[in-house]
């Protein structure tokens, strides 16, 4: 928590960084809220969850179990983002290992699951490429589509390796060695896993690469974690209209990657003041005025950060509660 209160209040001085007539001007562009845009950023935050919690239950029907119901996935999702963004470092590990358990006691096979997790993970990186890449080349800057294509690539390249090993079987045996190979190492260093976890591993790979959706299906999960983070990006665009500032369309997407990828840094629960630093700066180089940027990066974290974050503790404490009335 003192390092989350470092980094925020490095953030503040380099948004001061802009000019204390900056800062004032944000300050008066948040008095002076244009407050039908709020509920909209609200929606678009709120269709953007939906999105990817969509996604999640395509792909848990893949084990041909009884499907869950949206309404659970929907308030797992918001649960898991909480402890997400709650933690630094590990957030991330942490809302993943907590939503495999839960799918585990609504009846979820584990190999199901795990699959449905890792292949929304690696969806949800390809979408994010797209959307940076689709940025890049939208700014109309031939170094930033460089860099931003390049990048792209640099995502979608393990995507599309660990895609191939789950589809291949070629893919996945070399895949098997060299997990083997790690797991031997790692009973050499730390006398962990026990003998026969090699095994073990093995079936697992095989239960989850039996696996499959229906190619239209995989292009629709592609579709819902592309709407994911499109729809995200129109919470900011909205933000940016409650203050007032006209939307930098053509930098928009650019900025708002940058912005987003700040928060992969995970050195503060939720990219707190790393993330309102970044994508403040990031429009401003879009074309926003400073005083806008700011207020529009506070509006836009204050609901697709803290409202989110609030909402999924709510979600917590009510399947913490049911949990408990269901053990006794």
């Amino acid at each position: 928590m003192a390092l989350a209160v470092v980094v925020a209040a490095a953030a503040v001085g380099a948004l001061a960084a802009f000019g204390g007539s900056a800062l004032t001007g944000s300050v008066t562009a948040l008095a002076h809220l244009h407050w039908a845009w709020v509920p909209l950023a609200v929606v678009a935050e709120s269709a953007s969850m939906a999105s990817f919690a969509r996604s999640q239950r395509r792909l848990l029907r893949a084990g041909g179990g009884a499907p869950l119901h949206l309404g659970s996935v929907l308030a797992l999702t918001y649960a898991g983002n909480a402890i997400s963004v709650s933690l630094p470092l590990a957030g991330a590990e942490v809302a993943t290992g907590f939503t495999f358990r839960q799918y585990g006691r609504l009846g979820i096979d584990p190999a199901v699951a795990g699959w449905a997790l890792a292949v929304s993970g690696m969806f949800s990186s390809a979408a994010f490429a797209v959307v940076l890449a689709g940025g890049a080349v939208g700014s109309g800057s031939p170094t930033a589509a460089t860099l931003g294509v390049s990048g792209a690539v640099l995502v979608l390249v393990p995507t599309a390796a660990v895609l191939s090993a789950l589809r291949y079987p070629r893919v996945r045996h070399r895949l098997n060695r060299a997990l083997e190979r790690l797991v031997r190492a790692s009973r050499r260093v730390v006398k962990r896993p026990r003998p026969g976890a090699e095994e073990c591993l093995e079936r697992l790979l095989d239960r989850v690469a039996a696996l499959r959706l229906p190619r239209l299906q995989y292009v629709e999960v592609f579709g819902l974690a592309l709407w994911n983070w499109v729809a995200d990006c129109l919470c900011l665009a909205a933000a940016l209209r409650a203050t007032g500032a006209s939307i930098p369309w053509q930098g928009l997407f650019l900025a708002y990657a940058g912005g987003m990828t700040a928060a992969t840094l995970g050195l503060t629960p939720g990219g707190l003041g790393v993330v309102e630093a970044a994508l403040a700066a990031a429009l401003v180089a879009a074309g926003t005025t400073g005083h806008h940027a700011l207020a529009a990066v506070l509006v836009y974290r204050l609901i697709s950060f803290w409202l989110v974050m609030a909402s999924g503790w709510v979600v917590m404490a009510a399947l913490v509660r049911a949990s408990r009335r269901s053990a006794n």
